[in-house]
């Protein structure tokens, strides 16, 4: 099963939804998915940009209410598409050849980078993934499991109870992203649980409306927070006793990061267009631009060019913003999918073991 990333939409007649949510094509493909995908991709590339900025309490507010749902957007869109996922050795298959190759892959080719551009004693170490490559083994099991998820009762919370423990178990704070994987699982398992009828929902007038004046105040709560707390909680990667925090917090912040991210996730989803349009093509290929624009931005980084005076000014985060949806919109053209296909997207069949049947005796 593709993840939210990759290029298609599994299972056409479980992805095409009402015609609110926009009309589906004769194969089944529904464009207000490509589209979502395109426009989160967008702002998880801003965000990484945004990292290396001079610190600014408006920047870090609008930083921090971007970490609040964009990569659970993408997440509850790949427990979307997981519905139908089943343990044959076909689905395995394609997990393999579409989550853990890229991320084999690209762990070596992100660490010959780093050791090319700042630290040459920089090891690789498969079990601590690089930067932004944490995402990609977290699907990886987050997709083996959803047979449990779609067993057991009331899975979301069963799924929230899970995240609320990781966060006071220092044990899930090793090399593994264990902790990501367990605090953003409830987002996977919603997402296994929506419908079309739920996408369809966000698409209503009075939700786009409502959701504008609910962004505001979710940027003034945001700036009220910059002074107050850590943005590390958005991060999700570390447990209470590593956050130097009290073990209360943990449960308490995974439930209310929990509830915004899903009211600000929707906020954002009424704003996707639900028809064909510029962005559509470009939301097939938001792998690329997810895995290839970790290379822009840490290669501006070291390079020093984020300490230039200009870029402690407004113009100058505008002019990053800019520059990051520019990168990360030509990383995702078919063209570079072209190109890079067969590093991002390899089919492997050489490595592929024949069925029973088809061995000889």
């Amino acid at each position: 099963m593709p993840s939210p990333l990759t290029s298609e939409q599994p299972h056409p007649a479980a992805a095409a939804a009402v015609p609110e949510t926009g009309k589906p094509t004769a194969a089944g493909r529904d464009h207000f998915f490509d589209n979502a995908k395109y426009l989160a991709i967008v702002l998880v590339a801003i965000g990484h940009a945004w990292e290396p900025l001079p610190s600014g309490r408006l920047v870090e507010a609008a930083y921090t209410l971007i970490y609040t749902f964009h990569m659970p957007v993408f997440i509850l869109i790949a427990g979307y598409f997981s519905r139908g996922f089943e343990l044959r050795p076909d689905r395995v298959w394609k997990l393999i050849t579409s989550l853990l190759v890229p991320y084999l892959i690209f762990e070596v080719l992100y660490t010959v980078f780093q050791r090319l551009v700042e630290d040459p004693d920089y090891h690789l170490s498969l079990l601590s993934p690089y930067w932004l490559l944490w995402f990609l083994p977290a699907l990886f099991f987050w997709r083996l499991s959803t047979p449990v998820w779609q067993t057991v009762r009331a899975p979301v919370l069963v799924a929230l109870a899970i995240a609320a423990v990781a966060t006071v178990s220092p044990a899930a704070d090793g090399a593994l992203p264990v902790q990501r994987t367990l605090q953003f699982l409830p987002f996977y398992v919603l997402g296994l649980r929506l419908g079309p009828q739920h996408f369809a929902f966000v698409r209503r007038t009075w939700v786009r409306v409502v959701s504008v004046p609910v962004f505001v105040l979710g940027l003034l709560v945001a700036y009220w927070l910059v002074p107050r707390t850590s943005t590390s909680w958005f991060f999700r990667k570390n447990s209470t006793l590593e956050m130097e925090s009290a073990e209360w917090t943990g449960p308490t912040a995974t439930l209310l990061l929990f509830v915004a991210a899903v009211v600000l996730g929707a906020c954002f989803l009424a704003w996707v267009p639900k028809g064909h349009s510029w962005m559509t093509a470009l939301g097939k290929c938001t792998l690329y631009g997810y895995l290839l624009h970790g290379f822009v931005v840490r290669g501006l980084r070291y390079g020093g060019f984020y300490e230039q005076p200009f870029f402690d000014t407004t113009l100058g985060t505008v002019t990053v913003t800019v520059g990051a949806a520019v990168v990360v919109t030509l990383l995702c053209t078919p063209y570079v999918r072209s190109l890079l296909r067969p590093l991002l997207e390899p089919r492997l069949e050489w490595a592929k073991q024949k069925p029973p049947a088809a061995r000889t005796p």
